[in-house]
């Protein structure tokens, strides 16, 4: 519909195609793995992990997200473009990685995964590099420390 928008009546638009985006202020109940794994793990609660965790995703910095967005708004490129990190991890991976950056002694369970639940979550950036020269430039390490400082200040934890 966008694209027959800019094409009928000449708008100029673009459309950006949005992957796993995380930092300060996400929703701390969301159901998404991020703050799902770091409110368990802070609570010191077993880390929930669908399947047995070799299901796959990629983490945009939030910082990056609005960056590419940014980039795409100031051009004149009206195919979709994808935004995102292309570095992946496994979810189980990613639980080990909250549970060591909160110093929580949570451990992993495992529940069956969603018939829906996608394998690889994995964005292909190449458009963006091309024609909006974007690239994440936050590593997941340096993302997760800022978003669990937010986390701290939210998240209710034991005494």
């Amino acid at each position: 519909m966008t694209m027959a928008y800019h094409t009928f009546h000449g708008v100029n638009t673009g459309m950006v195609r949005i992957f796993n985006t995380y930092g300060p202020r996400m929703r701390l109940n969301d159901g998404r793995a991020l703050p799902a794994f770091l409110s368990q793990a802070l609570r010191g609660e077993d880390i929930t992990i669908f399947g047995d965790g070799s299901q796959t995703r990629s983490f945009c910095y939030v910082d990056d997200l609005v960056e590419g967005i940014f980039r795409l708004t100031m051009s004149d490129i009206h195919d979709p473009v994808n935004i995102g990190n292309p570095s992946e991890i496994t979810i189980r991976q990613f639980a080990e990685e909250i549970v060591a950056l909160t110093n929580s002694g949570s451990k992993l369970v495992c529940k069956d995964l969603p018939k829906d639940d996608p394998k690889q979550r994995q964005p292909d950036i190449s458009k963006a590099k091309a024609l909006l020269d974007w690239t994440p430039q936050v590593s997941r390490s340096e993302g997760l420390k800022r978003t669990l400082e937010y986390f701290e200040s939210k998240v209710e934890t034991p005494a």
